[in-house]
């Protein structure tokens, strides 16, 4: 019990210490933007006199925890429950969903960075079909398409270089395109070995290409939207327990000492936890699955 209130009380000190910097920072930001306005008028000392010596200081520990990651937002929401249920568990459990939450956040971003990407291949293709109609050479036309949509992603350099200098485009393209998002590419280097080899027009082809790729993409949104409920339902799924602590809470169960200071409760936890585990992944894997192309 001894080592539980050190660690709340550690925990609590650490929360307090974050809201002072954070006030701390934007007190002295209030007082450098008076100085920058009014000059010399704040103080004959200048802004070393007027801006607390410690803002440098808290400035830098603020800008160190805003670097964290969103996952670190587990640990308060668990240092709660172990003040309230005067139990080292809850801190426990936040402290091994930071990696589990980090994990999931890194994954959506990547997904957004694969849209983006494929987003910008659609653009690609009309900007570059747009640029051929106005006069310009294929080359040309690839290296100002890219320019002002930034489809070729971080292959952008090898294949700008390939349509400057007569490089292989295509194979540059082809490159490319084993970037996540990108597969569309592997369209636009076929399009441009036809149009070399075989003397067809390059725009036709990037119209067809855009409209192909563009119809794909409306197929993958209008699918998600359809899957709006099974979101909603893995949501639903996440929220249950949460929801069952209040109730019992409520109906004064006091369900938090049973969880966490009886060895029935701590049955109940594990298997609870590791059973709500499984079918989340589970519910989350199926929905996966269904937005798969």
């Amino acid at each position: 019990m001894t080592a539980l209130w050190t660690a709340v009380r550690v925990g609590a000190a650490a929360l307090c210490a974050g809201a002072a910097a954070w006030l701390t920072v934007g007190h002295a930001r209030g007082l450098r933007r008076a100085v920058l306005l009014f000059g010399d008028g704040v103080g004959p000392a200048g802004t070393a006199r007027w801006v607390p010596w410690w803002s440098s200081w808290a400035a830098k520990a603020c800008g160190r925890v805003r670097g964290l990651g969103r996952e670190w937002l587990c640990l308060p929401p668990a240092l709660v429950l172990a003040v309230l249920g005067e139990s080292v568990l809850p801190l426990i459990g936040g402290a091994l969903a930071v990696p589990l939450t980090r994990r999931s956040l890194r994954s959506r971003e990547r997904r957004r960075a694969r849209e983006r990407r494929a987003d910008g291949v659609v653009a690609l293709c009309g900007a570059a079909a747009g640029e051929l109609r106005a006069g310009l050479h294929p080359a040309q036309a690839l290296v100002a398409a890219s320019g002002s949509t930034g489809g070729l992603g971080g292959a952008e350099t090898a294949v700008l270089a390939a349509a400057r200098f007569g490089g292989d485009v295509p194979g540059a393209l082809r490159l490319a395109a084993r970037e996540p998002g990108a597969d569309g590419l592997v369209g636009l280097a076929a399009c441009w070995r036809v149009a070399v080899d075989g003397g067809a027009g390059l725009a036709a082809g990037l119209d067809r290409l855009e409209a192909a790729l563009r119809a794909e993409r409306e197929r993958g949104e209008a699918l998600r939207a359809q899957l709006t409920g099974a979101w909603s339902t893995v949501a639903l799924l996440a929220v249950l327990p949460v929801v069952g602590l209040l109730l019992g809470s409520a109906l004064g169960a006091d369900p938090l000492r049973v969880l966490l200071h009886t060895p029935a409760g701590w049955g109940l936890l594990a298997v609870g936890g590791a059973l709500e585990g499984v079918g989340l992944w589970w519910a989350v894997r199926i929905v996966r699955a269904g937005e798969a192309p």
